[in-house]
Order: C-alpha cells, then sequence, then structure tokens
C-alpha cells in the first residue's frame, strides 16, 4: 500500500488543527524539506513513537520545516534520554539530517542527507 503523504494528511496524522493556515504551513514545510516524499511515511510512525515519551513530530512556527519535540520540562532525564536515542536512530535509519535547537530537546527536520 501506497500512501501519498499530502498537506492535509500530515496534518490530519500528527492531530494538528486542520486549517487553512496549517495546511499553508505544512505545503511550505515539505517543500523545503529535501526529498520529503523518500521518508514523509516515516515521520508519522515516528510521532506515534514518540507520544509515550511526551514527545511529537509537529510544524515550527520559527522555521519553514517539521519539528521533532520533547516536553523536557516535565520530563524525568531517563525520558529525555530515550526520546533522544530515539530521534537519533529514526534519523539515522531513514538517512534524514536533522538541525538540533542549541539547550533545547526540538530538532528541525531538514531532509535527506
Amino acid at each position: 500500500m501506497h500512501l501519498e503523504v499530502t498537506p492535509e494528511v500530515i496534518v490530519s496524522q500528527l492531530e494538528i488543527g486542520k486549517t487553512e493556515s496549517s495546511i499553508a504551513q505544512a505545503t511550505k514545510a515539505i517543500k523545503n524539506t529535501k526529498d520529503f516524499e523518500k521518508f514523509s511515511k516515516h515521520i508519522i510512525s515516528l510521532n506515534d513513537k514518540l507520544k509515550h515519551m511526551h514527545g511529537f513530530v509537529s510544524l515550527s512556527n520559527s522555521e519553514p520545516y517539521f519539528k521533532i519535540k520533547c516536553d523536557s520540562t516535565t520530563d524525568s532525564k531517563e525520558i529525555i534520554e530515550e526520546f533522544t536515542a530515539e530521534v537519533k536512530h529514526w534519523s539515522n535509519k531513514y538517512d534524514v539530517k536533522l538541525q538540533k535547537v542549541e539547550n533545547k530537546d526540538v530538532y528541525y527536520i531538514i531532509g535527506k542527507n
């Protein structure tokens, strides 16, 4: 089965409010993410995997990319370590370049390496 990850699909699957604004933002993020279509369906599975760690994939309000974030203000050191390990594993497995935000548990999904 082939799943085409359109802006509408990604907004819905990431549980972002489906508005004209969010769809436009997702469209921009998709266009700015190198080879997005080669790993797009794996973004949705990453989001599901991070939920129990209070992590998620969403749209960035400050950069034209998708972001991976952990709500580290309420989480233990062990959960942050598990979150970081899972994000790095996902990035390596699908050969995706991430950009870490300094001093935060946030990564921007830049695209394929």
